[in-house]
C-alpha cells in the first residue's frame, strides 16, 4: 500500500512539473529555445502571451531599424553639428547655467540618474528624466504624451519655469547675439536667420542621431547563437510569455508607446499625478503614463514616472506582485483604474533573476560624448 501511495505521488509530481514547465516554457528545452530565438527568423519564435488589449498594433521585439527623419526636418551633418552645440549650450536657459545636457547627460546614459531633475534655481521637477537615447523611434513625447513631435518637445524644457525658464523668443534673441552661431545656421539652413523653429529642428536632428549600437540581444536574435547565456535566454522567453512584459514593452524600441495605469497615481494623496488625464481630460486616462523604452534600462535608474524604484529588481518584484491597487476615494469619478493586464505573475526568484539578466542584454551604449566647443 505504501509503495502504491509513493508511486501515485511520484506520478502526480511528474504531471505537475511537466504541466508547469509546459505552461511557462511551452515544452521547450533550453537548447531548443536557444536555437529558435537565435535563428534569425522571428516567425519560428514561440508564440507570445498577449492580452486582447495589447494585440492592436502589436509588433514583436527585434533589431532597431535605421532611424527615420521627418520630411519637414531632413538630416544633414551641418544641422546635426549645430543641434549638438545648442543641446550643450547653457545660454538657452535664463540663468545661463542649464543646458539640455544637464538632464540628458551622455555620461549617465543620456538621463540624469536622479529621482526627479533639478532645474532653474534648484527647483525639483515632479517626474523622472527619461533617456534621449533612441528617441528617434519615439512617436509621442513626455510621460503624459503632451508633445506629438520631437521638435515640439524640444521647446518645452526651454520655456518651463521649473526647468530652463527662458521663453523661446528670448532664447532666439540671446542666440542671435552670438556671432559665432551665424555661420552654423548658414550651413545648416542656407542663411543666417535664427528662429525658434530652426533651434528646435537643429536640436531634434542631433537627438535623433543618438542611437544605441547593436546589443547582445540584437546580435543573438540575428544569429549569434552563443551571445546569450541560458539564464538570459530563459529571461527572454519569460519576457514574452509568463512575465507578460511583451504586452507593453514590444516593438524593437521595447515600448508600445501607449499609455497605461500601473497603479502609481497616488490618487488623493501627496505626490498625486494624474498623467495622461491632465492632457486628455478623459476620466479613463487618470494615472496613465507612456510606456518607456527598455533599451539601456540597466543604465537609467531610478525607474517609473516618479523615480520610485532605485533598482530594477524592485520594479520586477512589484510587477510580480501585480502592482498596487489604489483603494482610496473609490467613489470619485476620477478614481484610477489599474490596467487589466496587470496580475500576479508567480515568478520564482530564479525566474526573476533570469528576467533581470535578460534586461541587461539590452545595454550596449558605452560611448561618452564630449561637449562641443561653443560659439562665441
Amino acid at each position: 500500500m505504501k509503495k502504491n501511495i509513493i508511486a501515485i505521488l511520484g506520478i502526480l509530481s511528474a504531471v505537475y512539473l511537466f504541466s508547469s514547465f509546459d505552461k511557462v516554457y511551452q515544452g521547450y528545452t533550453p537548447q531548443e529555445l536557444r536555437d529558435l530565438y537565435s535563428s534569425g527568423d522571428p516567425s519560428l519564435w514561440p508564440k507570445p502571451h498577449l492580452f486582447d488589449e495589447a494585440k492592436e498594433g502589436f509588433q514583436d521585439i527585434g533589431v532597431l531599424p535605421q532611424p527615420q527623419f521627418p520630411k519637414d526636418n531632413p538630416y544633414s551633418q551641418e544641422k546635426e553639428e549645430l543641434g549638438k552645440m545648442l543641446f550643450f549650450d547653457p545660454r538657452l536657459s535664463k540663468s545661463g547655467q542649464i543646458s539640455c545636457a544637464n538632464c540628458h547627460d551622455p555620461e549617465l546614459a543620456w538621463a540624469d540618474g536622479r529621482r526627479v531633475a533639478y532645474g532653474h534655481d534648484r527647483q525639483q521637477g515632479t517626474r523622472n528624466t527619461p533617456t534621449t537615447l533612441n528617441i528617434a523611434y519615439a512617436k509621442v513625447f513626455f510621460w503624459d504624451g503632451r508633445a506629438g513631435t520631437l521638435e515640439e518637445q524640444v521647446k518645452s524644457p526651454i520655456e518651463n519655469p521649473v526647468e530652463m525658464n527662458l521663453h523661446s523668443k528670448l532664447a532666439v534673441k540671446r542666440i542671435s547675439k552670438i556671432k559665432g552661431y551665424r555661420e552654423h545656421f548658414q550651413k545648416a539652413f542656407g542663411d543666417e536667420k535664427i528662429t525658434e523653429e530652426r533651434i528646435s529642428k537643429a536640436i531634434a536632428t542631433f537627438e535623433r542621431t543618438t542611437v544605441s549600437p547593436k546589443s547582445k540581444f540584437d546580435k543573438f536574435i540575428s544569429g549569434k547563437k552563443d551571445e546569450l547565456t541560458d539564464s538570459e535566454i530563459n529571461g527572454l522567453h519569460l519576457f514574452r510569455t509568463k512575465a507578460n512584459c511583451i504586452n507593453c514593452h514590444n516593438t524593437p524600441y521595447f515600448s508600445d508607446q501607449k499609455f497605461h495605469n500601473v497603479g502609481l497615481t497616488y490618487f488623493g494623496r501627496e505626490y498625486e499625478d494624474l498623467g495622461l488625464y491632465n492632457i486628455s481630460k478623459k476620466n479613463e486616462d487618470v494615472g496613465k503614463f507612456k510606456t518607456p523604452t527598455l533599451r539601456e534600462i540597466t543604465q537609467t535608474a531610478p525607474y517609473m514616472h516618479n523615480g520610485l524604484f532605485p533598482i530594477i529588481r524592485g520594479v520586477l518584484n512589484m510587477y510580480n506582485a501585480g502592482m498596487p491597487t489604489e483603494k482610496r476615494n473609490r467613489e470619485s469619478p476620477l478614481a484610477p483604474q489599474k490596467s487589466q493586464m496587470l496580475e500576479k505573475l508567480n515568478l520564482t526568484e530564479s525566474e526573476l533573476t533570469d528576467l533581470e539578466n535578460f534586461l541587461g542584454t539590452l545595454h550596449s551604449y558605452k560611448y561618452k560624448m564630449r561637449p562641443p566647443q561653443l560659439p562665441k
